[in-house]
């Protein structure tokens, strides 16, 4: 399956958002301000999804046309005759497609399977804005097409799915473990790390001693704590 690769899923969302305005801010711009001001760090929102290896969000406002081909057969050859007009030339190639509407684009890596993943955005997804109001899921979702007939998680998952995109080249870069072992692997480097460079030069009893107070500390067969957070932005 494109979207799996061992435990982990891909996921990638493009919601349609309406089109027109609200006063004189369009939902696109309005929906873009919401993604631009989420928290980050431990207190994204995205922190308390279970299982979220990596996830972003942005709003593709068209699809977006380089240059003109360089190698193109077809190009060249007009190139070469060079007393066709530029216009003429550029009539031969094939014509740009733009988008109809602006997309809200939901991109995450996940330990873990599809449906309990979604429940968790609809459960766990929550933040204060910047005004201080507690905000959910449907906030940022709230100016896609249809969005107003989600009232709940079921509705939810089916709403995203019908978005879904075949992730067909997706890499898990991980170690195919879930989110709470990695977390755990991270800390445990970080600390040992740490030890290491403490202990430069000490004897062999001095290390040894040392050694079992720091395996007691860390508890490496506790992966809830000591622990890093999700999000965590510094050791």
């Amino acid at each position: 399956m494109a979207t799996k690769s061992g435990n982990a899923t891909a996921l990638t969302v493009l919601s349609p958002i309406k089109n027109g305005t609200m006063g004189e801010t369009s939902y696109a711009d309005m929906t873009r301000e919401r993604c631009l001001r989420l928290p980050i760090h431990e207190k994204s929102p995205l922190s308390k999804v279970p299982n979220t290896y990596l996830a972003r969000l942005f709003i593709l406002d068209d699809v977006f046309y380089e240059s003109l081909p360089a190698n193109d057969a077809v190009f060249n050859f007009s190139d070469i005759w060079s007393f066709f007009s530029d216009s003429a030339r550029k009539k031969s190639l094939p014509r740009r497609d733009h988008l109809k509407s602006k997309y809200l684009v939901f991109s995450s890596n996940f330990y873990g399977d599809l449906d309990d993943y979604l429940t968790g955005l609809w459960d766990k997804w929550s933040y204060a804005d910047h005004e201080g109001n507690q905000r959910d899921i449907r906030y940022i979702w709230e100016h896609c097409v249809a969005f107003d007939r989600v009232t709940d998680c079921a509705g939810f998952i089916q709403y995203i799915k019908r978005c879904q995109l075949d992730a067909s080249l997706f890499f898990n870069g991980s170690t195919d473990d879930s989110l709470q072992e990695q977390l755990k692997a991270l800390y445990l480097k970080q600390e040992f790390t740490k030890f290491a460079v403490a202990h430069q030069g000490k004897s062999a009893i001095e290390i040894q001693q040392a050694f079992k107070a720091f395996i007691a500390r860390v508890q490496p067969d506790n992966l809830s704590s000591p622990s890093w957070f999700p999000g965590q932005s510094t050791p």
